[in-house]
């Protein structure tokens, strides 16, 4: 249940600043060298181009806007993809993971089984996990991947293509539960591609996610693969990795944890697709073209490499970050006739009116971290387990609520993860600790708040930063008071470092997040309407 949708209005902010996203070729960006001699004469040398995707999330029918241009949805995607496969007959498809999970419900309410038919009818030739591929637990992941039967569904074929993945091992026997790379041949020339997933993937899905597997160091992992594959005879390799990275539009400044893996693995690694933090990234490091194009459909990478025949060793490569704008190209008739029929099936419930909203309700926080719309999200699961508390993780938050009327699909495209709501209690102690969880060392997670009001400073030392914390009537928080606390599910087993929950007492399991967010606007006076009120006051 990661956060990426904070990240993907940032950085789609960042695209419509940068109206023309350029090719960078080797050499353009980066510190990085070109491995292979460059060409004296390029027409021996045989082209090939990888058209790659990352974090699409099952996004079949949802239209974004980028610079007030329209952006997204799998049919325009398709236009896109086979316009540019038909420049190049030597192209394979790929993506790096999160094709599945938190997805709308044309997709997620027939078990993200559309999404992989759609990648099968787009003829992608390999692809890796991400985290979301593990939120319904590895049982899931691999029927939807080798195919088998699901009581909401049926049976299901499965993907038309391999999944590679070095790094994710069966805990018990230490081995890879799928190949850890493939090998493609392209007009006689073997390509290596091989899969890798972030090994924070554990702490940011629920533990029945991830039960039986282990993740290993994705350097580690790669650089086992790349040895096998070097034994094979095979000189391009490409790396599908699930892990984050970002870079300016001309390839500076390129950072994450991917430009990391790059430095730390063999020089034989020629392209690194990345993934996970919904960015834009086109950069050269240590020798390695990195590329990632934001997320959801909204872009895609095109890669285009010129091995040498002889040598079978890349010589030049460059890639083009390509926005899918709906503008001036014509929607994929075969995709978007496969994605109405699966709009039709799920229509019956989606469009189910809920209320209306007044304004459009947003899950921007302000400075001090509150949002409106994690304002609502907090009331109502605290109604829902009628508790003193309730906490709400930022990254469980995954759309707006627009203005207007407000179907039942578009709440679960704002929470579209099913978790159950938990009571459970805690000492003021525990709760001073738990909001001072927010802060961790790599970022700072915003928990959105019901039922108290607290002041915090930036100031202050880690683990310290929370000052006064109130009851409503203004009464402080005390410390060995015991207060009921409602969180969800992903929540009350640690996730995203929030470990206190794990020690809160007299657990009750409830309804699932999204009903009770439900139930809580049908019995709202409407229209509705929700609002930043200073539930968390950030001091000078």
């Amino acid at each position: 249940m990661k956060n990426s949708k904070r990240w993907g209005r940032r950085v789609l902010s960042a695209l419509a600043a940068a109206a023309v996203l350029a090719a960078v070729p080797v050499g353009a960006a980066g510190n990085g060298k070109s491995k292979g001699k460059p060409p004296a004469s390029s027409h021996r040398y045989i082209e090939v181009q990888l058209l790659g995707i990352n974090d699409f999330h099952g996004q079949l029918n949802v239209t974004r806007k980028v610079g007030g241009r329209e952006v997204g949805r799998a049919d325009y995607l398709a236009a896109y993809l086979k316009q540019r496969e038909a420049e190049n007959k030597n192209t394979l498809l790929v993506h790096a993971g999160d094709a599945v999970g938190a997805s709308p419900p044309v997709s997620a309410l027939l078990q993200d089984e559309p999404t992989i038919e759609v990648l099968n009818k787009l003829g992608f030739d390999v692809g890796t996990l991400g985290n979301h591929e593990f939120d319904e637990g590895v049982a899931e992941m691999l029927r939807l991947i080798h195919g088998g039967y699901h009581p909401a569904t049926g049976d299901f074929a499965g993907a038309d293509f391999p999944y590679v993945s070095a790094n994710v091992v069966d805990a018990q026997t230490g081995k890879p539960i799928l190949p850890p790379y493939v090998i493609k041949r392209v007009n006689g020339m073997p390509i290596g591609l091989i899969g890798v997933t972030l090994t924070e993937t554990p702490t940011i899905v629920t533990p029945s996610g991830v039960a039986g597997v282990k993740f290993i160091d994705e350097a580690t992992a790669i650089n086992k693969a790349v040895r096998e594959l070097k034994k094979k005879g095979v000189q391009t390799i490409v790396v599908l990795a699930h892990n984050p990275g970002v870079s300016n539009p001309d390839g500076t400044n390129a950072s994450g944890e991917i430009v990391d893996i790059a430095k730390n693995v063999d020089d034989e690694v020629d392209v690194i697709f990345a993934g996970h933090n919904h960015a834009y990234l086109n950069a050269v490091v240590d020798g390695k073209l990195l590329v990632q194009s934001y997320s959801y459909g909204t872009a895609f990478s095109d890669v285009d490499l010129k091995i040498d025949p002889r040598t079978k060793d890349v010589v030049a490569k460059k890639a083009e970050i390509v926005t899918t704008y709906h503008d001036g190209i014509t929607p994929d008739p075969e995709i978007r006739a496969l994605v109405e029929k699966y709009e039709a099936k799920v229509a019956p419930l989606v469009n189910q009116v809920v209320g209306t909203a007044v304004e459009t309700i947003t899950d921007e926080q302000n400075e001090s971290g509150e949002s409106a719309l994690g304002n609502l999200i907090a009331d109502a699961q605290r109604a829902a387990m009628k508790t003193d508390f309730a906490f709400m993780n930022p990254g469980g938050i995954r759309a707006d609520i627009e203005q207007g009327e407000v179907t039942w699909g578009e709440l679960y495209n704002v929470q579209p993860f099913n978790n159950q709501l938990v009571k459970m209690t805690l000492t003021g102690a525990q709760i001073r600790q738990l909001l001072n969880q927010q802060w961790q060392p790599t970022q700072t997670r915003m928990l959105q708040i019901s039922g108290l009001r607290y002041t915090w400073s930036a100031s202050r030392p880690v683990g310290e930063k929370v000052i006064d914390i109130q009851l409503p009537d203004g009464t402080p928080l005390k410390p060995d008071a015991e207060y009921t606390v409602t969180v969800n599910s992903f929540l009350a087993d640690g996730g995203d470092g929030f470990t206190v929950l794990t020690h809160g007492t007299n657990r009750e399991v409830g309804p699932v997040d999204l009903d009770a967010l439900v139930t809580y606007i049908r019995q709202l006076s409407q229209p509705f309407s929700a609002q930043i009120e200073g539930r968390i006051t950030k001091l000078q």
